[in-house]
């Protein structure tokens, strides 16, 4: 079903994941049409009756020619230029889903006609998102400042051939939109992947029988914190019903301080999410119009620094840091399942000759890769390749970047502790709490007890990967691989 854009109160994650993730097509109401053309011919209005306003990229060159001025003819025609000379990126490409959303977080700066553009170039860029494949955006070598050289390739073609008047051209490559869709999709995928990382360490904790009094609803008001609380409650939730038989003393500090960092990771999603919010229904443009009041009566053009987004990428390594610390956990939670000394289960959880042989090693890589990728994002030293006036590029697809190897580091590490727990339940004859009962299905449906000498890397990168697949709950068309 399309959606209708009718204001900038249209743009909210749920609206996001319904045309990103889902694949829903897009159209600007009619209220929205008639705004957009009214501002267009204030615009058009403002342009023409002052012959001395300066306009950049409009009355003047771009960057290091925003010295030259134009005249009407001349900015005519330079408005007609497609952005051929920022196509310039190259490297792996963004998944279409964020190159989906990037398009319609675009659509927030048209809505209510603060990019001044004609209602059929609006109506336009909204029908690239009618489900054809979009063109590939380059995940890397984003240096430049704003984010005119990942907007470029996405609207070079619809540029092309659409006959572009003034400011239309910059309308389509400058703002933020990339910032917006990079943190709305981290933030929807954090979202789930804490969800299921959650009930794996509660399966964990299950596993080595945990004493239920670390995730007592008594430490919420103690500890005075609401993400916390909120993963006390969902550990209650989920090891409620388990067994009764518990460890005759204190679980290991991993397990103990388990509420806690995943109230950090709950903290840094509800950060995302606010950033990714307010970001949705931002209007970024440079130049940015404001349309005619009672004090302004030709309306007004601001340059602006709206397209660098300084809340996206802090979120995005906040994001990647915290599933960091779930990849260590995960880690230490395997180690001490696999040691006899410390879980009071049998030595290396050994079933007949079946052995999980050296997984705890794979599970250290994988924490430390995570570690390594999530290192804190800053503003770069370049001066934004020598052109002119762009002298500070965001790092934000840098930090996407960081965040995805960190949260695919994650889904591996929770896949190797699922088998392990697993295991762990297996060799002692135990089920799972009611509500990880389905989980535990689908882990042995992929990672089946261990009873044998077997392989176990094949099998619990397949479930890393299924793992992958429900967080990521996209349309067909727009599956990764």
């Amino acid at each position: 079903m399309t959606l209708d854009l009718v204001s900038r109160s249209d743009f909210t994650l749920e609206s996001y994941r319904a045309v990103a993730w889902d694949g829903r097509p897009v159209r600007f109401g009619a209220a929205a049409l008639a705004r957009m053309a009214d501002c267009r011919a204030q615009f058009l209005r403002l342009l023409d009756s002052d012959p001395d306003v300066t306009i950049y990229g409009v009355t003047s060159g771009y960057g290091s020619r925003a010295d030259r001025r134009f005249g009407p003819e001349e900015r005519r025609e330079h408005a007609r230029q497609p952005p051929f000379g920022v196509c310039v990126a190259f490297g792996p490409p963004l998944p279409q889903r964020v190159a989906r959303g990037i398009v319609f977080a675009r659509l927030a700066n048209y809505v209510e006609g603060h990019a001044a553009v004609s209602p059929e170039l609006a109506a336009a860029v909204a029908g690239l998102l009618d489900g054809t494949p979009l063109p590939a955006v380059s995940a890397m070598g984003q240096g430049g400042a704003g984010e005119i050289l990942g907007l470029a390739p996405l609207f070079l073609e619809l540029a092309s051939r659409f006959p572009l008047a003034e400011k239309e051209a910059l309308a389509l490559i400058n703002g933020s939109p990339c910032a917006t869709a990079l943190i709305s999709d981290a933030a929807l995928a954090a979202e789930r992947r804490l969800a299921l990382a959650e009930a794996v360490f509660a399966l964990s904790a299950e596993a080595i029988r945990a004493p239920l009094e670390a995730y007592a609803p008594e430490l919420e008001e103690l500890w005075n914190d609401p993400h916390e609380a909120a993963a006390l409650a969902a550990l209650r939730h989920l090891l409620h019903g388990g067994g009764a038989e518990r460890r005759p003393y204190q679980a290991p500090v991993s397990y103990r301080i388990l509420p806690r960092v995943l109230g950090q990771s709950r903290r840094a999603l509800a950060a995302a999410r606010e950033v990714a919010g307010r970001a949705l229904g931002a209007v970024t443009d440079n130049p940015v119009f404001l349309p005619a009041d009672a004090a302004h009566p030709r309306g007004r053009v601001y340059s602006t620094g709206g397209y660098h987004n300084g809340a996206a990428y802090p979120a995005l390594d906040n994001l990647a840091a915290a599933a960091a610390d779930l990849c260590l956990i995960a880690d230490r939670h395997t180690s001490r399942l696999l040691d006899g000394r410390h879980s009071l289960l049998p030595d290396q959880l050994q079933a007949g000759e079946g052995r999980l042989g050296l997984l705890g090693a794979v599970q250290v890589g994988y924490a430390e890769e995570a570690k390594r990728a999530a290192q804190r994002s800053f503003l770069p030293g370049s001066d934004g390749g020598g052109f002119g006036q762009n002298d500070v590029s965001p790092p934000t697809f840098l930090a996407w970047r960081g965040q995805e190897t960190a949260s695919l580091c994650l889904e591996a590490a929770l896949a190797g502790l699922a088998a392990v727990a697993s295991q762990a339940l297996f060799v002692t004859e135990r089920p799972a709490p009611p509500a990880l009962r389905e989980l535990l299905g689908e882990i042995r449906a992929t990672v089946p007890p261990v009873v044998s000498p077997r392989a176990l890397g094949p099998e619990v990168g397949r479930l890393a990967a299924a793992f992958r697949r429900r967080i990521h709950d996209v349309a067909p068309a727009l599956a990764e691989g």
